[in-house]
């Protein structure tokens, strides 16, 4: 009888075990902030940048927790076990506000919607029309952006289109970080339009 018990518990056991290794645990991501620029363009004389980012809209196809990645002309594959820790909305506003600081030297910027930064001297909006992921190849950010200064500037206006290799990286960390290089592309953009946006008015 005692035998009996003992089998069964270590079929129970193997039963376990066999259903955990049939569900591989979920790998999250991040974008991460680019490093601070070694010749980033001077910040004039008594400036001081307050900026606040946000919203940032994204495509349909990829606002969820999946990554997304096109596996051919017209077919896409939504990666369960490869997800973001946080939705893209909220994401790249904060990385593109963290990118803003350090090109700007500035401590200033918020990103919308953890800060809404209604006193801001500058506000950035950004809506992102491609966020395209092509494991071992691809990273392509399509983005539309506006900066208008406060309260009743007239908005300058861009558009950025950047496409990041992952250099001949195969995995998902490759092609995170090739997005992450394009964000700061963008962010550039966006840097160079505040700095336009400030000597207008001096």
């Amino acid at each position: 009888m005692r035998g009996r018990i003992h089998i069964a518990a270590m079929s129970l056991v193997a039963a376990v075990l066999a259903g955990c290794g049939s569900s591989p645990m979920a790998s999250f991501y991040t974008l991460s902030v680019a490093a601070a620029p070694e010749t980033a363009a001077p910040t004039p004389a008594g400036t001081n940048y307050s900026i606040a980012v946000g919203p940032v809209s994204v495509p349909a196809t990829v606002d969820r927790p999946q990554l997304v990645v096109r596996v051919g002309a017209n077919q896409v594959a939504v990666v369960e076990q490869h997800r973001w820790a946080e939705p893209l909305k909220s994401e790249i506003p904060r990385v593109i506000a963290d990118n803003l600081a350090k090109l700007l030297g500035t401590t200033q910027v918020s990103a919308y919607p953890q800060n809404a930064g209604d006193n801001a001297e500058y506000r950035v909006q950004v809506d992102i029309q491609r966020f395209e992921s092509t494991l071992g190849g691809t990273a392509v950010i399509e983005a539309l952006w506006s900066v208008r200064r406060s309260p009743d500037g007239q908005p300058k206006t861009g558009r950025s289109l950047v496409q990041e290799s992952t250099g001949g990286g195969a995995g998902y960390d490759a092609l995170v970080a090739a997005h992450s290089r394009a964000l700061a592309a963008v962010s550039r953009e966006i840097a160079a339009a505040i700095r336009s946006a400030g000597a207008a008015t001096r």
